[in-house]
């Protein structure tokens, strides 16, 4: 754990677009909310991207000694298809194609997002508070909105103002008089202006999701208002992180932004933006044909393998994903619980940390993570602890207080903050048969070198040796070792 008072972290806020030191709000706490999933079909691989890049946020900055508090959304209605002010609720669809009520939709495809998000690791939040549930205090922020002269009715609906904000745009770099009618931004004639977006929207006769509003009688919440409402319903006014996929940066958290600023909340002192994910090279879309859900990954790839496929990359990156970088991943990874496997059947009972080894691989991880939660820095620090690990455990008499202080500082950086070390490491069926093989060849090229019969002991060292396994020989015998460029 780091000394709270000599923290260094950085973070990248996307609203000023450089990297900033990290002062919480209040002293020795984190707040952070995280833009949830719209819950009207099943958690894909982008999701696992954003939600995997924050857990370990999240996990670092409990691992800094900060008392963490974590809110994330649930959008069960509002989101319209498109992302935009027309068509029909994504949730009010989805539940006609399958016959269910709506509500029953939402808590089907809430219960499953946590359940992959469960198998990936991923902390759950705090508290997850869902865009139905906050309907007054929707209904209130607009209102304060209206009498500001920031927000106007039309036709029964209320949208926000843009052009009452002269800051509108600043966090996507976006000017007002360029926001004219197009790809995402369409001409409605009930506007005053084709950017503002609507914070209330009027009900037509038999819509399945609306309630009492004061103006038009029966409506139903705009996308953007509702994080505003719980973000600061639950984390104060002023809180320390929000986040999301870099796709809400505009339009959902420009407006949100836009929202606070005519509420007169100080709102979010850090934006995070995780980038994409993409399939070999291309986005993921149900039109492309290769949108991918978790359960389908999960038929096919460990979620642990996923989960370190994610992480092992910055958060702020593209991630490409293909069966043979998932597999170079899991390959990988499998190095790393080798070694941490080696150390936990080394360590001798009543040996506590010491501290006093391999204390410059935790600070190369700490720095790392300390620039803006650089992870790819992070996973080279400890692959370089694997070797030096190994080097160790090749040792006739290895220390054992060198050994618990590997193991430790596996646990907590690679298990607490990454979540790749599980507390449990299996051995899989694939490494038993490696050592029960590897014990057959160790007693025949032993057999051969008693016999004199040099040379076929010889060709079976060569041969393993090309392969990345290399044998020691000494007076107690002979012992082998994967070398780390297998």
């Amino acid at each position: 754990m780091i000394d709270i008072g000599n923290m260094s972290l950085q973070i990248y806020n996307t609203l000023s677009g450089r990297k900033e030191s990290f002062n919480p709000v209040h002293e020795g706490q984190a707040s952070l909310y995280v833009c949830g999933p719209t819950v009207y079909g099943d958690s894909h691989l982008g999701h696992a991207k954003a939600y995997v890049s924050f857990d370990v946020i999240l996990r670092y900055l409990r691992y800094c000694g900060l008392k963490t508090f974590y809110v994330q959304n649930i959008t069960d209605v509002g989101h319209l298809i498109g992302d935009d002010d027309e068509g029909e609720d994504k949730m009010i669809k989805r539940a006609r194609e399958l016959k269910q009520e709506p509500m029953a939709v939402a808590e089907s495809y809430s219960r499953r997002h946590f359940e992959v998000m469960d198998k990936l690791g991923v902390i759950r939040p705090d508290i997850s508070p869902r865009a139905t549930g906050h309907i007054p205090e929707q209904l209130e922020a607009i209102e304060k909105l209206l009498e500001q002269g920031l927000a106007y009715e039309s036709n029964g609906s209320v949208y926000f103002n843009i052009s009452k904000d002269p800051k509108y745009g600043e966090l996507s770099n976006r000017k007002i008089e360029e926001m004219q009618g197009g790809a995402r931004i369409k001409i409605r004639t009930e506007k005053r202006h084709p950017g503002d977006f609507a914070l209330w929207k009027k009900a037509e006769t038999g819509h399945l999701m609306r309630w009492r509003d004061p103006f038009s009688g029966w409506g139903y919440p705009g996308w953007h208002t509702e994080c505003v409402v719980m973000s600061t319903r639950y984390l104060g006014e002023e809180f320390d992180i929000h986040g999301g996929g870099m796709d809400l940066k505009f339009p959902h958290h420009e407006c949100e932004i836009a929202q606070a600023r005519g509420l007169k909340k100080p709102f979010a002192r850090n934006w995070i933006h995780t980038n994409m994910l993409t399939i070999e090279g291309q986005k993921m879309s149900k039109s492309s044909g290769n949108f991918v859900t978790l359960f389908d990954v999960f038929e096919q790839f460990n979620p642990l393998m996923v989960r370190y496929f994610i992480a092992a990359s910055h958060y702020r990156s593209v991630v490409d994903f293909s069966e043979s970088v998932l597999g170079a991943a899991e390959v990988s990874l499998k190095r790393l619980h080798h070694t941490v496997r080696n150390l936990r059947e080394c360590k001798q009972d009543g040996v506590n940390p010491s501290g006093k080894y391999f204390e410059e691989f935790r600070r190369r991880f700490c720095q790392a993570m300390d620039d803006d939660f650089s992870t790819p820095q992070a996973f080279a620090a400890l692959f370089d602890l694997s070797r030096e690990a190994n080097t160790l455990l090749a040792e006739k008499k290895p220390d054992p207080e060198a050994i618990v202080d590997a193991e430790h500082l596996f646990s907590t950086l690679g298990g607490d903050v990454l979540g790749i070390i599980p507390e449990s490491l299996e051995a899989e069926r694939s490494d038993i048969q490696m050592q029960e093989v590897m014990g057959v060849l160790v007693e025949l090229r032993t057999n051969f070198r008693k016999n004199k019969d040099f040379g076929s002991a010889d060709l079976i060292r060569d041969r393993l040796h090309k392969i990345g396994i290399v044998f020691k020989d000494s007076p107690e015998g002979t012992t082998w070792e994967k070398t780390d460029n297998n």
